[in-house]
């Protein structure tokens, strides 16, 4: 694969995964949503690496980091909102954080997120279209 498909790739699998992201939380598997929102912008990050830096990507899911390694400039928030983002990786998961999550994981709290991720997505979306 060369550059271009990698890039093409790592889009059109965050764009299936948004796709599941929304379907889960409409149907009520709010946590589970959070985790797939987490891969929407992973991936996008990853393409974004690709494009900008090389083909050798993170292989990593710690979202502040992939986007520091792409050399990716964020604001404090866009770097708040990736390190919360990241927790859903592992909230997901694991039971002993599993559990928990999912009660805190409530429509509006999940709302609130993935507006944060389709913001978060439409922006990486533009950084790599330039």
């Amino acid at each position: 694969m060369d550059k271009d498909d990698i890039v093409k790739y790592w889009i059109e699998s965050s764009d299936s995964d948004f796709q599941v992201m929304e379907s889960l939380f409409e149907n009520g598997h709010y946590a589970w949503s959070l985790f797939l929102g987490h891969l929407v912008v992973e991936k996008l990050l990853k393409a974004y690496h690709v494009k900008k830096v090389d083909a050798d990507y993170p292989r990593i899911h710690n979202l502040p980091e992939i986007a520091h390694k792409a050399s990716l400039e964020l604001s404090d928030e866009q770097k708040l909102v990736m390190a919360e983002l990241t927790t859903f990786n592992l909230r997901a998961r694991y039971p002993d954080y599993k559990n928990r999550f999912q009660k805190k994981a409530d429509r509006q709290y999940t709302e609130t997120r993935l507006n944060k991720i389709r913001e978060m997505r439409k922006w990486l979306q533009e950084k790599i279209k330039r």
